[in-house]
């Protein structure tokens, strides 16, 4: 049987076991996905416990997408690039290798037509976490001219920052205090990659204020990476604005149909899984 986790803190809100155990239903795959509650000071421990307990693989979410790295025998480019990794395979040596699934999935989320938009415009992204690092690196796939980070601490930003800037020197990155954010008239897309607005995180409550969002252009995209609630305060006050929106939903089952492949080396049904998790979410 094959054993599969998601491992960070918290996750009272995540629907990865639903969508990942229907996926091995529906292939019919003998194995588990569960939910593992870790908070950084355990990751030793429970990566140990990964390990010894013939686990094929798991996933990292917040706070562990970046410390995870620490354990990572082996990276593919994309979690090279980003600095951090949401999935994690359990090879047969025990070694661990690290997958940025992320950003596939926030690129993949993104219609056609929108990607096309952004090319060559500035967007802006609340937050500078793992979340943050992979959507940066998907608007640099795109084509976007450049991109405003909102920070905490900017300090703690600054060497994510230079990062980009010297591996996409083609891009603009700017990094600014949240304080700062009053305006944005020249952003064409706002995501939100911070935990606010998730149930058991915050929820309710947007990441900025009503009348900053509308600052922005009509015909510019809110993102909200959160996925549960589906329709975030966040995305409820852009839609009331008359702004397009994407949910994180969809990031959400991309990134796991992505992360399902590597473990397993089986096609994912991206629509099975969202179908599982929209069932769950609706209850």
């Amino acid at each position: 049987m094959m054993k599969f986790a998601v491992i960070g803190h918290p996750l009272t809100q995540s629907l990865s076991s639903v969508m990942h155990n229907a996926m091995l239903k529906d292939l019919g795959i003998d194995g588990t996905y569960e939910l593992l509650d870790t908070e950084q000071e355990d990751l030793v421990t429970r990566v140990k416990q990964l390990k010894s307990q013939g686990y094929t693989g798991f996933n990292v979410t917040i706070p562990l997408k970046v410390p995870i790295t620490l354990f990572l025998d082996e990276f593919d480019n994309l979690a090279n690039l980003a600095g951090c990794a949401n999935t994690v395979k359990i090879n047969e040596d025990k070694s661990l290798s690290g997958y940025n699934t992320d950003i596939y999935g926030f690129k993949t989320a993104i219609p056609s037509e929108i990607q096309s938009y952004l090319k060559g415009q500035k967007v802006s992204i609340l937050g500078t976490g793992g979340a943050s690092r992979a959507a940066a690196i998907a608007f640099c796939q795109i084509g976007v001219r450049e991109l405003d980070f909102y920070a905490r601490n900017i300090i703690n930003a600054q060497d994510m920052v230079n990062f980009l800037r010297n591996n996409f020197p083609e891009v603009t990155f700017n990094l600014k205090q949240n304080q700062s954010l009053r305006d944005l008239s020249d952003s064409k897309m706002l995501v939100n990659s911070t935990p606010l607005g998730m149930r058991g995180k915050a929820m309710g409550i947007s990441p900025i204020e009503e009348d900053v969002l509308k600052t922005m252009p009509k015909d510019a995209v809110v993102y909200d990476i959160v996925y549960n609630p589906l329709k975030t305060a966040f995305i409820k006050m852009a839609q009331q604005n008359g702004y397009k929106t994407i949910t994180g939903l969809d990031m959400f089952v991309h990134q796991g149909a992505k992360a399902f492949e590597i473990w397993t080396g089986q096609k994912a049904k991206p629509d099975v899984m969202k179908m599982a998790a929209l069932e769950e979410l609706a209850e």
